[in-house]
């Protein structure tokens, strides 16, 4: 599926594809000689990618994408937005090269960090106070499910990435550095301390420079991570000299686990050991990932490619973070919405920051479906190729599926309210008038939506909901939508139902005309927006409408 695309690939204007280029250029810099890339190219040009790998073994390396996680506090929307964006470039990347040359996402969790700061929105506080600094996979679970709060974590974010049928290799931060597969960059940054030291110092306030090092060793003693001076180093013997925590002088190895590195330092040596070619943080990491990028070159290596994105922010504007545990949690989003809109919100304009609470979620699903509609409108009409542009593309990685909704969310929320649905059954029975033949089995995407409408009916629309009576202007058009409702054909479809709504807006005089639609919104659902409104009438039924405007007009739905 995403074979033959190469051609359009090269010209796509989206921003993975941007990205994607800019890995093709960086491999063919990084692996080939001059005469080398010159061959690649042309085979690249004519779309012969297998063949290009075929001769040359340095493209059979997998082309390493990168996230970061966090494993101190429990999973957040912006950890999955870390996950979804590389996949997104990688799945670009793969249409680009025809799928030829391998790739891998590494998603990397930190979980020796020693846990400095207590979450929230944790139980057993207490236990946690206990184990405080010591690495996040030796701190005890206090919901008591896993060997450790790092495993309970780990386990939180994998449940989720599967679920969502992410292609992934976790890798354990614990697990690396116990394992050796660290060993090597460890060594090499004791080798060339003073190199690193070089680099550090610079960044850091006068207090803290003067007992900085990079390597942060795990006290024998007592299991913490120890923010401590080294005092000798053995480059021979690969071990370095540190004040425990009671002040005597201990020797141990940088290897096998025994230390962890500084986050800076550390973030370079993974870089350097996994040969990371890509890695999107956020707008607040670009000073530290500069300075991860020199530590990279002194150690030998190359720093990859840097994708830098804006965060998200709460419901006041506030930087979400996995401590306080503000924004919206996974679990959350998809009591609301779709998967598939969540991970519309993660590509859609990735350098704008961006609110992430419920309120985003009804136009982050109904953009989404507009998307998908598009897609499918464009194949159904016979492109020559896939809009690989589109947004829905990029979240179905390249195979949307051939079906959307034929009714939009919010059309859904303002039937909800309008028929007082208490359950899908009810709500079915409106769609099934509107959509003749239409049953839960036959358009499953409007099913789901149909269930998550309810919910976030109950808990967010429904208590927000403030009638309020109509002004005499308004009085006088709604009269006249009852009459233009009435006369209207039996079947009339929701364009001719429109267009008598915005009539009887007119002849009122309502200027501009949103300001009448407004009106029909607060009046008759009890909220400031809503859906084009002859859709709505035409799932509603025409009848239902007329009653519903003569209740208003009557005073029964407004407060008195």
């Amino acid at each position: 599926m995403l074979q033959g695309l190469s051609r359009q690939a090269r010209e796509a204007k989206s921003w993975p594809f941007e990205q994607a280029r800019i890995l093709l250029e960086r491999i063919t810099r990084l692996r080939l000689s001059d005469g080398e890339r010159d061959l690649a190219a042309s085979l690249f040009v004519e779309g012969k990618f297998a063949e290009a790998v075929r001769q040359f073994p340095a493209l059979t390396e997998p082309v390493v994408f990168q996230c970061g996680y966090g494993a101190s506090g429990l999973p957040h929307m912006g950890t999955f937005g870390e996950a979804a964006r590389p996949t997104m470039v990688r799945n670009a990347f793969r249409a680009l090269t025809e799928d030829a040359i391998p790739t891998q996402l590494i998603v990397f969790s930190d979980d020796m960090d020693g846990l400095r700061k207590i979450p929230d929105n944790v139980p057993n506080r207490e236990m946690l106070e206990e184990d405080r600094d010591k690495p996040v996979t030796s701190v005890r679970d206090p919901f008591g499910e896993h060997e450790s709060f790092g495993a309970h974590n780990n386990a939180r974010l994998r449940a989720f990435l599967d679920g969502f049928g992410f292609d992934y290799t976790f890798m354990s931060s614990t697990e690396t550095y116990k394992s050796g597969r660290f060993d090597e960059v460890l060594l090499r940054i004791l080798e060339r301390f003073d190199a690193v030291m070089g680099i550090m110092l610079p960044t850091l306030g006068e207090e803290r420079r003067a007992t900085y090092s990079p390597f942060l060793p795990i006290s024998p003693k007592t299991g913490r991570v120890l923010q401590a001076p080294t005092l000798e180093r053995n480059v021979a013997k690969g071990t370095i000299v540190f004040p425990d925590e009671d002040g005597t002088p201990t020797e141990v190895p940088v290897t096998g686990g025994h230390v962890k590195l500084q986050w800076r330092p550390d973030w370079a040596a993974r870089w350097t050991a996994l040969k990371v070619d890509f890695e999107a943080s956020g707008k607040d990491l670009v000073d530290s990932v500069r300075v991860s990028n020199r530590i990279v070159k002194a150690l030998g290596g190359e720093p990859p490619e840097a994708f830098h994105f804006e965060l998200f922010m709460d419901e006041n504007n506030q930087k979400i973070s996995k401590s306080k545990g503000n924004g919206l949690t996974m679990e959350e989003w998809l009591r609301y919405g779709t998967p598939e809109s969540l991970a519309y919100y993660m590509y859609q304009s990735p350098k704008s920051a961006k609110r992430l609470y419920f309120d985003v979620i009804p136009k982050a699903t109904d953009e989404y479906l507009s998307h998908l509609d598009s897609f499918n409108k464009a194949r159904a009409e016979g492109a020559n190729a896939p809009a690989i542009d589109n947004p829905a593309w990029h979240v179905h990685r390249g195979a949307p599926p051939e079906r959307g909704s034929p009714v939009s969310f919010s059309l859904l929320l303002n039937l909800v309210s309008a028929a007082d649905a208490g359950t899908t059954d009810v709500l079915w029975g409106f769609l099934e008038r509107y959509i003749p033949g239409a049953t839960p089995q036959s358009e499953p995407l409007l099913a789901k939506l149909a269930g998550y409408a309810l919910n976030y009916y109950e808990d967010f629309v429904k208590p927000a909901k403030t009638f309020r009576a109509p002004d005499a202007k308004e009085r006088a058009a709604m009269a006249d939508l009852v009459a233009r409702l009435k006369a209207l054909p039996a079947g009339a479809d929701a364009e001719t139902i429109q267009n008598e709504v915005f009539e009887a807006g007119k002849a009122a005089g309502f200027e501009p005309l949103r300001a009448w639609f407004g009106a029909l919104y607060e009046v008759l659902l009890g909220q400031p927006t809503g859906p084009r409104f002859g859709s709505f009438v035409a799932i509603f039924g025409v009848e239902r409408t007329i009653q519903l405007i003569e209740r208003a007009l009557a005073g029964e739905l407004a407060p008195a």
